[in-house]
């Protein structure tokens, strides 16, 4: 009973991480069509950002619910701003600018934080289930992820802002028709996209080791979450991001972690090989 609740509970922080992972890039990638291969880094700069602000003296949780994001928005609407506007329509183009973006983004963390492992402790204690221990911080993963999926719905489905975002992306032409400025939708739905990321890698910080290359940790397994889920957004999301936690989980818990990710990115070979349209292509269809 006791080990059942444990991989419970780890498939469920698995299940967490990759939808706090992928949201950022489901944003921009799924909705406004910009393949940002800097996603990894703008992961890395919420961690750095938190650690910063833990270092300065400010609470670990408003550093990592509040600073991060805004600060890692931030630079994401500069990106926006002085790079990615001039790009939209062209893919090849986007991937370039921000593989080249995140290069520069690696080197600029290299050059002001060193190429040093560095980290903060976990804020919650860990606790024992019979003679298994268990993070407490997992617990808060997993809640962050299920308020971040609740909120991304309710503003894209029940806010004048999200359906106004959600139409622009479809067809900017006729945002731009109804008296709306798609350059500014534009720049503030990558704002979003941009702090979502943030988030993701100030959440994630107490339990990795930080460098400067830490992003490319995450961006295979954003890039695969987000395609394996189709066209919708939230349901895309969640759905694969269910899938390959659960897939990952199971053969790490049989065999070993290392399996695990071999078994992941396995299933996702073959799960886009038999639904090359992702799932929400296949299933869900006309959700949001």
């Amino acid at each position: 009973m006791d080990l059942s609740v444990v991989i419970l509970v780890e498939m469920l922080y698995a299940v967490a991480s990759l939808i706090l992972i992928s949201s950022g890039l489901a944003v921009v990638f799924g909705m406004m069509k910009v393949i940002n291969l800097a996603h990894g880094e703008f992961m890395m700069m919420g961690g750095y950002a938190t650690i910063t602000a833990v270092n300065l003296g400010i609470n670990i949780f408003l550093a990592m619910l509040v600073i991060a994001p805004l600060v890692v928005g931030l630079i994401g609407l500069a990106v926006e701003r002085l790079v990615i506007r001039h790009l939209y329509g062209r893919l090849v183009d986007t991937m370039l600018a921000t593989w080249g973006l995140s290069l520069f983004f690696i080197g600029l963390a290299t050059m002001i934080f060193g190429n040093t492992t560095t980290g903060i402790s976990t804020p919650i204690p860990g606790f024992a289930i019979g003679n298994y221990q268990i993070n407490g911080y997992n617990f808060f993963i997993i809640v962050v992820a299920i308020l971040l999926l609740v909120a991304m719905l309710v503003i894209l489905k029940n806010t004048r802002a999200g359906l106004i975002a959600r139409g622009t992306m479809q067809r900017s032409d006729m945002a731009a028709a109804l008296g709306y400025s798609p350059d500014r939708i534009y720049m503030a739905t990558f704002f979003c996209g941009s702090a979502l990321s943030g988030l993701a890698g100030a959440v994630l910080a107490p339990l990795v080791g930080l460098v400067p290359t830490s992003g490319g940790a995450y961006i295979a397994k954003a890039f695969i979450t987000v395609i394996a889920g189709g066209p919708s957004l939230i349901a895309g999301l969640f759905s694969s991001a269910g899938f390959f936690g659960i897939v990952n989980q199971v053969f790490t818990f049989a065999i070993s972690p290392v399996i695990g990710e071999v078994a992941l990115l396995i299933a996702a070979v073959v799960l886009l090989r038999l639904l090359p349209q992702g799932i929400t292509g296949k299933f869900f269809k006309g959700k949001l």
